[in-house]
């Protein structure tokens, strides 16, 4: 492995999870309890979470506040990525980014597609992109969609991109 690629996935990142529903709370966040599973059990901590409201001002308090927050090193975000009138999660996060990662979603739906969803995948507006030296994932609703998109692009490249956006700071 070249030098530049050199990182620990054995290392616990510190992460926050924002749900975004106007339907969810703690009882029925299955969305964000599944994010949170499969988090900790890579190892990671999750060191922040929050449910909120369909609503461009509780969206932004949550990202805002974790995003100064120099302990935390990622956030994963469920909800409000369809089609409908108040599903405003990328267009509320999104204007963050000072890095669009732009595979992410095309791959999303790609994987979506073949999974048996078709193309209703076209209607997801999942994405990913990095504010400063955090990244963030936009990520649908639904248990299934949450599941494929953390097995199959999260996991695999979070410590990955963690050590990419934040090699700057060792060096």
């Amino acid at each position: 492995m070249a030098k530049e690629h050199e990182y620990s996935k054995d290392q616990s990142l510190a992460l926050a999870v924002l749900t975004v529903s106007d339907t969810r709370h703690l009882e029925n966040d299955r969305g964000g309890d599944t994010i949170r599973q499969m988090l900790e059990s890579e190892g990671h901590q999750i060191v922040a979470s929050s449910i909120c409201k369909d609503e461009k001002q509780e969206i932004e308090e949550s990202i805002k506040k974790w995003l100064e927050n120099p302990n935390i090193q990622g956030i994963v975000t469920t909800g409000g990525t369809g089609l409908g009138f108040r599903d405003i999660t990328p267009e509320t996060i999104e204007p963050y980014f000072t890095k669009h990662i732009k595979g992410f979603g095309e791959l999303f739906r790609m994987l979506s597609y073949t999974e048996d969803v078709g193309s209703k995948s076209l209607l997801s507006r999942a994405e990913a992109g990095i504010v400063e030296d955090k990244v963030i994932y936009i990520l649908p609703g639904s248990v299934k969609a949450v599941e494929l998109a953390m097995k199959k692009l999260v996991l695999p490249e979070l410590h990955h991109i963690v050590h990419e956006i934040t090699k700057h700071k060792s060096e």
